[in-house]
């Protein structure tokens, strides 16, 4: 499955199966502070936190404005 396509997606809106393919996987989801009140989506997603701070690095962003996640499975 193509973790491309869930980027800038809601860890929420994610279907069953696509929820079961990222089980266990590292995303990143910027951190909330009232300045920026963010909206909850997801910016990286990798095999590992390195990995997923590695994808936001190489778009530009501040891995230390975002919290990395292991995304559990869907039940």
């Amino acid at each position: 499955m193509d973790s491309q396509k869930a980027i800038g997606r809601p860890p929420e809106d994610l279907s069953l199966t696509e929820r079961t393919a990222f089980a266990g996987k590292t995303i990143a989801l910027e951190i909330y502070s009232p300045q920026t009140l963010p909206v909850r989506r997801i910016e990286a997603i990798g095999d590992s936190p390195e990995e997923c701070a590695r994808a936001l690095m190489e778009r530009g962003l501040d891995p230390r404005k975002f919290e990395l996640i292991s995304l559990a499975p869907p039940y």
